[in-house]
């Protein structure tokens, strides 16, 4: 497997900095927030983007996808979702990246269950088309309405179509009481990568470093290694929401040595 960690981790860090981080820890990849106080983001222009793109090239690192924020279990019009879509879709492609992410956003509120399913698998159908002529793989995450694999599989079982598939998140299938046997057994046909991360508990998810915390990483790994799977592992370390939580950087090192402990037990 690759590892890869987010810029969310490391908000607003000016894209040689990430790339020097990623080199001097060991890390294949970077997954990249793709969100307008970001540098990278939709609203590129293709000069900015072309630069973007030669710096991953020259530096061996890897976009690994990029994590947008559309909702698309969410009430209301389908087309300023399709729209956000499509712009993710359209910097994906311009940047080599394999996957961009996106988001349940159901209101189980003012949905019910199967009309937040039906909403998205509407819209992941229409954008799964676009996504093709492109090259690029829409991941549903696990997550808010639609946390669990078991949530995420009444959608993608109605898309049904190539390019969407799943983004594993472990916290969020484990705050939703799922195995992670059960999990992968559920997503593994469609799955793109798995976001790592730790936390103190289900009441308090503030970021922790790898394998300080209660997750079961090192189940995960197993579950995938005895699989064969051979795809990325990515730590997510939300700094940006939890601005009191210790500086990635320091954590980046140890945080690498800790999944590769994982992999060579499971191996």
């Amino acid at each position: 497997m690759k590892l890869a960690f987010s810029t969310l981790g490391v908000p607003g860090l000016p894209l040689p900095d990430v790339l020097r981080l990623a080199t001097a820890h060991g890390y294949h990849g970077v997954e990249l927030r793709a969100h307008p106080e970001e540098p990278v983001h939709p609203g590129l222009g293709s000069a900015e983007r072309a630069d973007v793109a030669a710096e991953f090239k020259g530096s061996g690192v890897e976009i690994l996808g990029l994590a947008g924020y559309a909702r698309v279990a969410a009430p209301g019009d389908d087309e300023p979702v399709l729209a956000e879509i499509r712009s993710l879709l359209d910097l994906a492609r311009d940047l080599g990246a394999p996957y961009i992410r996106v988001f349940p956003g159901g209101d189980l509120d003012l949905q019910t269950p199967e009309e937040a399913d039906a909403t998205a698998a509407r819209r992941l159908g229409t954008a799964a088309e676009y996504a093709n002529d492109l090259g690029v793989r829409i991941l549903l995450e696990t997550h808010d309405s639609h946390r669990t694999a078991a949530d995420a599989m009444r959608v993608l079982g109605l898309v049904g179509h190539r390019q969407v598939g799943a983004l594993w998140d472990v916290m969020h299938t484990w705050l939703g009481g799922e195995q992670p046997s059960e999990t992968y057994a559920a997503l593994s046909p469609h799955l793109g990568y798995v976001q790592v991360k730790d936390i103190a508990s289900a009441e308090d998810t503030t970021p922790l470093p790898l394998g300080e915390g209660v997750l079961p990483l090192a189940e995960c790994v197993e579950v995938l290694s005895r699989h064969g799977w051979d795809g990325w592992l990515c730590w997510e370390y939300e700094k940006r929401w939890y601005e009191s939580a210790p500086e990635l950087p320091g954590l980046l090192g140890p945080g690498r040595e800790h999944l590769s402990r994982l992999l060579n037990d499971s191996a």
